[in-house]
């Protein structure tokens, strides 16, 4: 199913662009990993593999529809800079609420169950480690009330 403008086109460009968010995260957790000390590593792993397992899913599901998966960039560009562990914490929660927002369009986007549930199961997945990333970033309040939404 190609984008076309079609209801399968807008899911297709949703599940796209969580794709590249997490193509993102994936990225992102290799900085998060290396500014952490050896023993704190654990959810920097976790939370990589998770992302790569869910890349690696929406890639599928978009070939299965033929629609082009978007690759991956060389690099990105961080929104600040990852000098310590608290840093290594906030870039972690950042990652983690960079994928929610696009789970929550691919929520609005979603035509079929099984992608609304993809969408619904990943971004609690979301929401759960960013928990623990804002608790280490010494962020309050440690939960959001409404995960992957503005915050006004």
């Amino acid at each position: 199913m190609a984008d076309d403008g079609t209801a399968a086109g807008g899911e297709d460009a949703a599940l796209r662009e969580a794709l590249a968010a997490e193509h993102a995260a994936v990225w992102g957790y290799g900085v998060v990993g290396a500014a952490l000390p050896p023993d704190a590593r654990g959810p920097a792993v976790d939370g990589e593999l998770a992302h790569r397992d869910l890349r690696d899913g929406l890639a599928a599901l978009l070939e299965e529809r033929d629609a082009d998966p978007v690759p991956a960039e060389a690099g990105y560009e961080l929104p600040f800079p990852v000098l310590s562990d608290v840093d290594a914490a906030a870039l972690g929660a950042a990652l983690e609420e960079g994928v929610s927002a696009s789970w929550v369009a691919l929520l609005g986007a979603a035509e079929q169950p099984a992608v609304r549930q993809l969408a619904v199961d990943a971004l609690g997945a979301a929401e759960a480690r960013a928990v623990g990333w804002r608790r280490a970033a010494g962020r309050t309040p440690v939960t959001a009330a409404l995960p992957g939404l503005p915050d006004s």
